[in-house]
């Protein structure tokens, strides 16, 4: 019964082609949009995730806070107490460096450009690995030795010096009011798609480089922010806190007076903001259903009074009132699934596309699908109640004189 209730159905759409179109066009633009939506949120959150282990997940930034206002020479942070911090947490700690960086004019000849100088320490490229495609990383050597040395973005070196090759080159820059020369002694590269790039900021107009973190802290050897990597086997928020309280005692402050802000704080809010808006958006995308569904009622109703006549023979054959009932409901329900099929190859080709054109790996639950066809079949369902139950309950013999 089901089968041939199954065949009626898609005769019956075969028929009115471009009328059963139409009536599922609400359903396929509604699924479209929801599993579209979904899916470039899914896409975008695990973006950010890997954005986020890219600059390092276990990483975070200690500071007195912000907000107190009688700020003392204790509340700095010196480096002998940064050694001591490396012995007291000792494998816990992965990397630490001062947290210090500096934008600054790089001068060489008639050119000039502006940079991002972030103070690293020797070992930076343990937690933050790069290619190194000319020369050589900073050594321990150039950090204790607080050297002018350099190691430059492959595309910022292009730009600057005419060519990625730039190891050997000098250029004038000033640091913290002193003009010095600085050498080049390598060359990085680090490959991100377009829209990591945009994201993380790279791709301006300002030029990338690393140099000895020790050249930022001098000439009183303080600073106040530390930037430290826990290793991927500590709690974190267990090794943060012990941290914390440790910077606090040794100022003499409360750690509510201390401000720690690490890089899964920032990615747990990111990912709450980016969810909350993918189902905010989805769910007003999920009204076309709503209408999708009443362009089917409406189109179920005509069809009902378009074939009074074969429903009052159907009855008058024999056919009962579930039999009427379940086969208008059967084409109001594939009519409806039909959409809601043509809409995920809809979403799910905007996903891919787009994906390709960010050269972003997309990310499609096979669940949302399932879930959207089937929501699909029971808006199909529901909107098709009362059309069918308009056609079962029809008099056969008044059907019967219907034309």
């Amino acid at each position: 019964m089901l089968v041939e209730n199954m065949v009626m159905a898609l005769n019956a759409i075969r028929v009115n082609k471009m009328r059963s179109f139409l009536t599922m066009l609400g359903i396929i633009i509604g699924i479209g949009s929801v599993i579209s939506i979904v899916s470039i949120g899914d896409s975008m959150r695990a973006l950010f995730v890997s954005i986020y282990e890219d600059i390092g997940v276990t990483q975070g930034y200690l500071s007195v806070s912000y907000t107190v206002e009688d700020v003392r020479d204790s509340d700095y942070f010196t480096l002998d107490e940064m050694e001591r911090i490396k012995e007291v947490f000792g494998d816990d700690i992965a990397y630490v460096d001062s947290g210090a960086s500096i934008t600054a004019d790089a001068v060489q000849g008639r050119t000039r450009m502006k940079f991002d100088f972030q103070g690293i320490d020797y070992n930076y490229q343990d937690v933050q690995p790069v290619d190194i495609i000319y020369g050589r990383y900073l050594n321990e050597g150039d950090i204790l030795g607080r050297r002018k040395n350099v190691v430059m973005e492959a595309k910022s070196a292009k730009k600057f010096f005419g060519t990625e090759n730039a190891v050997g080159r000098t250029f004038r820059t000033t640091v913290y009011g002193t003009t010095e020369d600085y050498t080049v002694v390598g060359v990085y590269k680090k490959e991100v798609n377009a829209f990591q790039a945009m994201m993380m900021g790279s791709g301006g107009e300002k030029g990338s480089a690393f140099i000895p973190y020790t050249i930022l802290t001098w000439p009183n050897d303080r600073f106040y922010s530390l930037h430290v990597f826990a290793s991927k086997e500590v709690d974190l928020d267990a090794f943060f806190g012990q941290l914390t309280e440790y910077a606090a005692r040794k100022r003499g402050r409360t750690a509510d007076e201390m401000y720690c802000y690490t890089a899964v704080q920032e990615m747990s809010s990111m990912d709450s903001i980016m969810g909350g808006i993918s189902a905010g958006v989805g769910a007003i995308a999920a009204i076309s259903l709503v209408v999708g569904g009443i362009g089917i009622m409406n189109i179920m109703l005509v069809s009902v009074t378009e074939r009074t006549r074969e429903i009052g023979i159907r009855k008058a054959l024999g056919a009962r009132t579930r039999d009427v009932l379940i086969q208008f409901l059967t084409e109001s329900a594939i009519l409806s699934a039909m959409g809601g099929i043509i809409g995920v190859f809809l979403g799910v080709g905007i996903v891919l596309i787009g994906g390709a054109a960010l050269s972003v790996s997309v990310v499609i639950r096979p669940f949302v699908v399932v879930l959207a066809v089937g929501f699909s079949a029971l808006v199909g369902i529901f909107f098709g109640m009362y059309p069918a139950s308009r056609a079962a309950k029809a008099d056969p013999i008044n059907a019967l004189r219907y034309e």
